[in-house]
């Protein structure tokens, strides 16, 4: 089953706004072009749609997932459980390393979410770029 590539953020510097994009470049074992944090484990986090909408509204708000501070969004892909895997977006492969725990900047967007958030891998993913390539809004994601 393939999901949807919702949106893409490019963080600009640390704890500093997340950019909107149309579309991205990844680097193999570097990440997101232009992302503040290059290169490590934690190369591009991703957050799933449905997670999000499911966690905020049981806080007792919609928030825009931007919020997150997350670079992918995706909708119709469980990410929970994913460690190891492999994920298709667009042209490009990801590998999954592990469950994105979420942090106090959670609680400061609404109060109660940082503690939701912890569980059920609803603070989303994270992984390491396997090949270079472009992405964008729109592209199909799947497991490999």
């Amino acid at each position: 089953m393939a999901g949807k590539l919702e949106a893409i953020w490019i963080k600009s510097m640390r704890r500093g706004p997340m950019l909107p994009r149309e579309c991205a470049e990844l680097r193999t074992g570097r990440g997101l072009v232009d992302n503040t944090d290059q290169g490590g484990r934690r190369q591009v986090t991703l957050l799933s749609r449905e997670r999000w909408d499911e966690v905020t509204t049981g806080c007792g708000a919609r928030l825009d997932p931007v919020q997150r501070r997350a670079n992918l969004l995706v909708s119709g892909l469980e990410l929970k459980d994913t460690r190891g895997d492999i994920l298709q977006i667009g042209d490009c492969r990801l590998r999954v390393l592990g469950e994105t725990r979420p942090c106090e900047r959670m609680d400061e967007a609404l109060p109660g979410l940082q503690a939701a958030m912890r569980q059920d891998w609803a603070g989303g993913v994270f992984a390491e770029v396997l090949d270079d390539g472009e992405i964008s809004v729109g592209d199909s994601v799947s497991r490999v």
